[in-house]
């Protein structure tokens, strides 16, 4: 992945894809996001108990998957904290 020509975001930038105010949901992990709009699972922006709009990184620890879970899921930027 080319990090210089994938645009970058701030949290509250990433906050607003929450699945309640706009079409995309979006979720960070160890400072990529990804767009998680088309997983049955991430509808309405929740994911038990976890709200899409957020940086995930912390909370990974806790579910029953490993990172590799966002390999189906496309990268459509940067979060800026990371950078």
């Amino acid at each position: 992945m080319d990090e210089n020509n994938i645009p970058t975001y701030t949290v509250g930038q990433l906050a607003l894809r929450n699945g309640q105010d706009k079409d995309d949901i979006w979720v960070a992990y160890q400072g990529k996001i990804y767009d998680v709009t088309a997983s049955r699972l991430w509808r309405s922006g929740q994911h038990y108990e976890h709200w899409a709009g957020q940086d995930l990184t912390p909370e990974l620890e806790d579910a029953p998957h490993n990172e590799n879970v966002f390999d189906k899921f496309k990268v459509v930027g940067l979060l800026k904290k990371y950078l």
